[in-house]
């Protein structure tokens, strides 16, 4: 870390490496849209590299290469006017079959699926909880959204995942 501080490109490209599969998954899962995740996280390590000199602490890498892919995330969808504060039901449904003996990769992806149908600020916030880990409080500092806000969010996708799932 401290070597591609200092500009080292090949430092930089092996952060990248061990980095690109992570940062790709967690902007694949809040778009649901691959190539567009590809691309943000392009920019997410082109934006990191050209800003690497101002992070300070180097334990503190993931978490900002994090901050940057929803920053970028978040400006995607303001562009694109996607709505992220809003709080009202979409409407309708996914009828998803029962999980019971189904292989780990099919319910993977009956998850993946469900996740893609919720509302994009639902799994903005659902994704950043339960993928990342991180709280709610935390969410509404990354996302600037009222911390109300996020935890309705997160208490909606939680109820139309189960639903969904089950």
């Amino acid at each position: 870390m401290a070597i591609a501080r200092r500009g080292d490109e090949a430092a930089f490209a092996e952060l990248v490496r061990r980095r690109q599969a992570w940062v790709r998954g967690l902007l694949r899962r809040l778009s649901g849209d691959a190539p567009l995740a590809d691309e943000l996280a392009q920019e997410t390590f082109l934006h990191a590299w050209q800003h690497l000199g101002k992070l300070r602490e180097s334990g503190a890498f993931g978490a900002w290469l994090r901050q940057i892919a929803v920053n970028l995330w978040l400006q995607h969808a303001r562009r694109h006017r996607i709505p992220l504060d809003a709080i009202e039901e979409s409407p309708g449904a996914l009828n998803a079959p029962s999980p019971g003996g189904m292989s780990n990769a099919a319910v993977r992806i009956d998850l993946q699926t469900a996740l893609e149908k919720l509302r994009p600020p639902e799994r903005l916030c659902m994704v950043l909880a339960y993928a990342e880990g991180m709280s709610h409080a935390e969410i509404a500092e990354a996302t600037r959204l009222p911390l109300g806000t996020v935890k309705s969010h997160v208490a909606r996708a939680t109820a139309k995942l189960r639903g969904w799932l089950e």
